[in-house]
């Protein structure tokens, strides 16, 4: 047989033993635990989330899918730690919006820092989160105009918000201008903390999700004024919006998505879609996070990375506009 001929065959030998063995890793994925990253401390809905998801997730493939919370920084630390991680699957990031703003108003830099629109596989849009303007309830403000009301009265008030950079602090400075107001921000390291000062009267408001603070709404040691959302909410629909009320363009909606590092192999970001996408269908997941405040949104991976981009640029305008810093 002709030299030639024999290294025709031995290459197309060795490619086919190639392809073969690339799609057996790729049908083998996962074949070992997943990290599933929050850059928040335990106790909030995006660590909720992520404690479901990860249940669902690790029936679905077999394998264990494990929770690492890493707070600090609005979530730059926890981000910034998935996006040097290898893009081999097995360190997933679940985000809230808060990741698309953060790095816009904290201004780090170094190792705590990572590129918005290019530094991330988009994988899912898990949900989509409405913002409801809610007040202690010690502290006898029934309505955003007795907010309004106090505050151009010259008492000094507050709102916490999750931390600096979240879309709460942008709202909560896009309601400010509307008003007329100067509400000064107060952040805090997560949803939980900043709940637990305005359940103290520490702070007499915050803007934030429904799910950490719906029980306290039913028992009244938290009064809902209004959401931010375009129209009344389903999960709330007696609350006004900050439209009806007057408050013009004053509109943030918050959201969750699963990222992988850049460079995450298209095999495997169409695996965790699908699974996802699935898992998002299940009626007690739908359920569950009705109770945290959260819609249920799947599609393809580019729904997410569309909604990340249009945040980062929306909300980058609106920073300078207003000239909003960290506190």
């Amino acid at each position: 047989m002709p030299s030639t001929r024999r290294q025709a065959i031995a290459a197309a030998v060795a490619l086919g033993a190639a392809c073969a063995t690339g799609l057996a890793r790729a049908d083998s994925y996962p074949s070992k635990p997943i990290t599933l990253v929050v850059a928040y401390p335990a106790g909030g809905d995006t660590d909720a989330l992520a404690r479901l998801f990860a249940e669902k997730l690790s029936a679905r493939v077999g394998q264990p899918v494990v929770v690492d919370n890493r707070p600090g920084a609005s979530g730059i630390i926890g981000s910034a730690y998935v996006s040097k991680a290898q893009p081999d699957g097995y360190t997933l990031l679940l985000s809230p919006s808060t990741f698309s703003i953060a790095q816009l108003v904290l201004k780090t830099g170094g190792s705590s820092s990572y590129d918005v629109l290019n530094g991330f596989t988009p994988i899912v849009q898990t949900g989509s989160q409405p913002l409801f303007l809610v007040a202690s309830g010690a502290s006898s403000m029934a309505s955003a105009k007795d907010l309004v009301a106090a505050a151009k009265g010259g008492k000094p008030l507050t709102y916490a918000s999750p931390g600096s950079g979240s879309p709460m602090h942008i709202l909560g400075e896009m309601f400010n201008r509307a008003a007329g107001v100067s509400l000064a921000h107060v952040p805090y390291k997560g949803v939980a903390p900043a709940v637990n000062d305005v359940l103290g009267g520490h702070v007499p408001a915050t803007f934030i999700t429904l799910g950490p603070v719906a029980p306290h709404l039913a028992n009244g040691k938290m009064l809902p004024l209004a959401v931010a959302s375009r129209e009344r909410s389903a999960l709330a629909p007696k609350v006004p919006t900050l439209q009806e009320l007057g408050y013009k363009d004053v509109e943030v909606t918050a959201w969750n998505g699963l990222w992988g590092p850049r460079n995450l192999p298209l095999e495997t970001v169409k695996t965790l879609n699908a699974h996802f996408n699935e898992i998002l269908k299940m009626p007690d997941v739908v359920s569950r996070m009705a109770v945290l405040g959260t819609t249920p949104v799947g599609g393809g991976a580019d729904v997410l990375g569309k909604t990340n981009a249009a945040d980062f640029e929306r909300f980058g305008k609106v920073i300078k506009d207003i000239g909003i810093q960290a506190d």
